[in-house]
């Protein structure tokens, strides 16, 4: 990588891998914009669970991403608040049932198409940490530095197991675990834009990485100063 700071920072993994943390707090020591594509995807689930529609209908679920009108707000390392229709949902894109869900709305492809040109669009901006499930291989295909970030699905659902509790919702550690399994099947296993890393994608393990040594390692990638250990 050349030297200077990468203008487009592309980050990928799966649920729980600590990619959004960590991007947002390297947006914020860069002075980049940061956009977790993930709420977008959660913002239709969500608009679909309140409207009732089938999470199996591709055609109607194309439509409503088609026709939602979607603003993403916020500060450079900021978590975008997500506005859905002039109304503030940011709130609501956590919760167990959005999170079940959201892997079967975002492996239409009509939805994809739909959020990944709003993300472009974005990136074209300039100065953007992008995290994802497909930002490396899909959306910023040409970022300057694609990372991927792993982790155990153990750790990964202990993390998002947290998260929940944190956020106020009831939920066993054996169901999350299970959903995330779920999840990662999905994902990975989806006709369109399918979760693998890039081909030239840093691929970063953070099981035994706290938040700050993860900022730290992709901070140095950033600044185009390598540390072992990355692969």
């Amino acid at each position: 990588m050349s030297t200077g700071v990468a203008t487009f920072i592309a980050i990928d993994g799966p649920v729980g891998s600590g990619k959004t943390a960590a991007g947002r707090m390297l947006a914020a020591r860069l002075g980049h914009m940061f956009l977790d594509t993930g709420v977008m995807y959660r913002a239709i689930t969500y608009l679909a669970l309140q409207k009732n529609l089938s999470l199996g209908d591709a055609q109607v679920l194309t439509q409503l991403a088609s026709k939602v009108q979607m603003e993403l707000v916020g500060d450079p390392g900021e978590e975008c608040r997500v506005i859905v229709n002039a109304g503030d949902v940011t709130h609501n894109l956590r919760s167990p049932e959005v999170e079940r869900s959201v892997s079967a709305v975002s492996a239409v492809p009509g939805v994809r198409k739909v959020l990944v040109r709003l993300q472009q669009e974005a990136a074209a901006k300039g100065q953007i940490v992008m995290v994802g499930r497909d930002i490396g291989t899909v959306v910023m295909s040409g970022a300057g530095l694609k990372i991927y970030l792993d982790a155990s699905v153990e750790v990964r659902a202990r993390r998002r197991h947290d998260q929940l509790l944190e956020s106020g919702a009831e939920i066993a550690y054996e169901t999350v675990l299970k959903d995330l399994r779920r999840r990662d099947e999905l994902d990975s296993t989806r006709d369109v834009a399918p979760l693998k890393p890039a081909g030239d994608a840093v691929i970063l393990t953070t099981d035994d990485l706290g938040l700050e040594g993860v900022v730290d390692r992709l901070e140095s990638l950033a600044r185009g100063v390598p540390q072992k250990g990355d692969n």
